[in-house]
């Protein structure tokens, strides 16, 4: 069974159909059997290929992409090949083409959604485990949740420099967002940002917080990881566990 969102994370209620806006899908709320449990992941479905930029583990750098995924895993998650899990996990969901695929051990049900001046923002945060990235590494790992995972559409294509620049615009935006929330940190160690728009069409050249694209895109990030990180985050096993 699925383990049911904390109050006040703003949960994404599963349904049939998925509205699409432009031509990437609101994401789905499916499940996968893993473990004698229903283990919850989201699912955006492009109608035309995407071109994108991202940091996860498939799919990652710059490429065009028909989908996104993004998979809640138990805190306990040991598997040293995630993209291959990620890889297995498309095929059984039946998605063709290159994707991208993120894991977290957020309950991906709590994803927050935001949208300014058409640019679309989703974020499933944890900050169990916030971080200077400068820091020295601490002497024994954490075992909290601690990962934000972050996936962006922008409706305008844009250049490459511009994508690698609307990464830096949206991690900028996560940064300032967990500030404002009172930790001292950065990020997670594991953090991940997706950004995608169309693949045709005049490209921007930029993509930095006063640009026309990267300005609404830092908005909606740093709207989506303060709404999900202002309230407490269980992790999704944790949550298991207690049933």
């Amino acid at each position: 069974m699925i383990a049911r969102p904390t109050p006040g994370c703003s949960p994404l209620v599963a349904t049939a159909g998925r509205r699409v806006t432009d031509v990437l899908s609101e994401p789905e709320l499916t499940t996968r059997p893993e473990d004698g449990w229903d283990v919850p992941l989201l699912v955006w479905r492009a109608a035309a290929p995407l071109r994108a930029v991202s940091s996860g583990p498939l799919g990652g750098g710059i490429g065009v992409r028909n989908w996104i995924v993004n998979a809640t895993v138990p805190m306990s998650y040991h598997r040293d090949d995630p993209a291959e899990h990620l890889a297995a996990l498309a095929d059984r969901l039946g998605l063709d083409g290159p994707g991208v695929g993120l894991l977290t051990g957020v309950d991906v049900a709590e994803v927050v959604h935001r949208v300014d001046t058409g640019v679309r923002a989703w974020a499933t945060v944890g900050l169990g485990t916030p971080v200077q990235a400068a820091a020295p590494a601490p002497a024994a790992p954490a075992q909290r949740v601690g990962t934000v995972n972050i996936v962006v559409y922008v409706p305008a294509a844009l250049g490459d420099a511009a994508l690698v620049n609307a990464v830096a615009t949206a991690t900028e935006a996560k940064t300032q967002a967990i500030r404002e929330l009172g930790l001292a940190g950065t990020g997670t160690p594991t953090d991940s940002v997706t950004v995608l728009c169309p693949a045709d069409g005049p490209a921007e050249p930029y993509g930095g917080p006063r640009s026309t694209w990267g300005a609404p895109l830092a908005r909606a990030v740093h709207a989506a990881v303060s709404d999900g990180g202002s309230v407490p985050c269980v992790p999704w096993s944790d949550r298991r566990a207690a049933e």
